[in-house]
């Protein structure tokens, strides 16, 4: 199935960790043929849903360049992405003397962004500011051009980069430096750690329900139209989905409640660990399969000296058999 996903980033020490906000399946299934919407709209949609009230950049891959996805962003948000390698701008149009008709010419020489890449001038050498990397040097150059899909100013970042290549980023915030523009874009790979995490970890993604009178559809067929079907079946298509969306959210709960953990306790969380790691490094935050572990590591003891105090565990030693589970015959040695 094919999520899009919204994400927070969040500093914990000198980690930073996508928190999951929300996430639906925006595609497979069509129930209108009258329906015209696309990613576009559904992530906007997704951000709506999650109504985030203060100021805050939208980070996303070129997909969402889109003069769509900055109108539908609120009057509070920016968008910051990586342009097309063949996207153009425009610089602005110096002023004339005002005509007796006709509108104002707003846009003034044509530019490839592209181009930039094969002029030397106003070309910078800074500290690479991407996650992780040290003692880096990288190339970049910052233009403010009329981007026509809104119509207003927009801030372009050239960079070239000595191992990654180089990349055109692009802000509609036209007064956030290049560096930050650099390192929020950079840490864009965290929603895809994120994802990784909830796949291996977490098991958010591994339900295995499925309809059985749901007609059949050949791999890689595309989406499903419904409009034709009966509303029996369209609303036996919805339940499913909806249970899909219930199985993922509990998961991506239980991720940011990981990640929670391993963000405001991590002594705790080394300190239950209950084996070793190569990597650890002091000030980084454990990741979400060390929680994992040290959770698995704690719960019988939790269990066994909690069982007449607290009521989680009260509920599920009452429920479980001592013989025949490993966990509880070591806590008890």
């Amino acid at each position: 199935h094919s999520f899009q996903a919204v994400s927070l980033l969040t500093q914990a020490g000198s980690s930073v960790f996508a928190v999951p906000l929300a996430i639906r399946i925006h595609e497979g299934l069509v129930f209108s043929n009258r329906c015209r919407r696309t990613l576009l709209d559904k992530m906007i949609d997704l951000l709506q849903i999650v109504a985030i009230d203060q100021p805050y950049y939208f980070v996303a891959d070129a997909y969402y360049a889109s003069g769509k996805v900055v109108k539908g962003l609120s009057d509070n948000a920016h968008l910051i992405t990586r342009s097309r390698s063949n996207a153009v701008a425009y610089t602005p149009c110096a002023p004339t003397r005002p005509k007796k008709v006709g509108r104002p010419r707003k846009y003034g020489k044509k530019v490839s962004l592209n181009s930039f890449f094969t002029d030397p001038s106003h070309w910078q050498a800074i500290d690479s500011p991407v996650y992780g990397e040290d003692n880096v040097t990288i190339h970049c150059r910052v233009c403010d051009l009329l981007w026509r899909p809104v119509g207003r100013l927009v801030r372009f970042v050239v960079v070239i980069h000595p191992t990654r290549g180089r990349c055109i980023l692009m802000s509609t915030d036209t007064s956030i430096s290049p560096t930050q523009i650099i390192r929020l874009y950079g840490l864009r790979f965290k929603i895809e750690h994120a994802f990784k995490q909830a796949v291996h970890v977490i098991g958010s993604f591994s339900y295995h329900f499925w309809m059985k009178g749901m007609t059949p559809l050949r791999r890689r067929n595309g989406d499903q139209y419904l409009h034709r079907k009966s509303q029996e079946y369209r609303d036996a298509v919805k339940r499913k989905i909806n249970a899909y969306h219930t199985f993922v959210l509990a998961g991506i709960v239980s991720q940011g409640l990981l990640q929670y953990l391993a963000s405001c306790h991590p002594h705790l969380v080394w300190r239950s660990f209950g084996s070793w790691l190569r990597t650890i490094r002091p000030g980084l935050a454990p990741s979400e399969r060390v929680v994992a572990l040290a959770l698995r590591h704690s719960f019988p003891e939790f269990l066994m000296v909690n069982a007449d105090s607290h009521n989680f565990a009260k509920f599920i030693v009452e429920r479980q058999d001592f013989d025949r589970l490993d966990v509880f015959r070591m806590a008890s040695g």
